[in-house]
């Protein structure tokens, strides 16, 4: 029990400050141009539920075995809250509590995240929205960086066509589409519900 109390306190934590070292280094300047965001982000088309579909790993999501998953709700304040899942190698779900707000107010698809207790807005790392489906089925979050990337969805499963002008439009972005990992859902599902 002690344990686990420990590791709800430390994971947020944990995850803020990685959050806060990766997206603290500076974009490669070989790589241009400037990675662009989608023109707009409908921010309550945007909230709900989204399944991982491929990503480029940050050093906390290494024990995820499969069933990633972010859920975003609308605070009060206009804030988002962030609620981050896996299902770990040993079939227990993680989970990590943020806040993101948004600070492109033209687009809203410049955002920061922060993992940090209490929803503290420091340190906010890059989420900026760089591919969207017209039906918002789906989505690609980037990192001015390229070091760092999501494509999400909102079913466990993208379609080939789909994900195959995923992978044009990263390219076209910078991004080598070759260091992202596919992530396992179907084998998580009941497990993260």
């Amino acid at each position: 029990m002690k344990n686990h109390l420990i590791m709800a306190v430390l994971f947020p934590a944990c995850a803020g400050l990685a959050i806060m070292t990766a997206f603290a280094k500076t974009e490669n300047p070989k790589i241009s141009p400037e990675v662009k965001t989608v023109p707009k982000v409908d921010l309550g088309r945007y909230l709900g539920k989204w399944y991982e579909i491929a990503t480029i790993t940050m050093w906390f999501q290494k024990d995820c075995a499969g069933g990633t998953t972010a859920t975003y709700t609308l605070k009060d304040n206009g804030d988002v809250s962030v609620l981050n899942q896996c299902v770990q190698t040993d079939g227990k779900v993680k989970s990590a509590n943020g806040v993101a707000w948004v600070v492109d107010k033209n687009t809203h698809a410049k955002l920061k995240v922060s993992f940090l207790p209490l929803g503290l807005k420091w340190f906010g790392g890059d989420y900026w929205v760089i591919d969207l489906g017209p039906n918002y089925e789906y989505a690609v979050v980037g990192h001015p960086s390229r070091q760092y990337g999501w494509i999400l969805s909102r079913t466990p499963e993208l379609s080939k066509p789909a994900l195959d002008q995923i992978v044009k439009n990263l390219t076209a972005q910078g991004y080598d589409f070759s260091k992202f990992k596919m992530t396992e859902q179907k084998k998580y599902l009941s497990g993260n519900k």
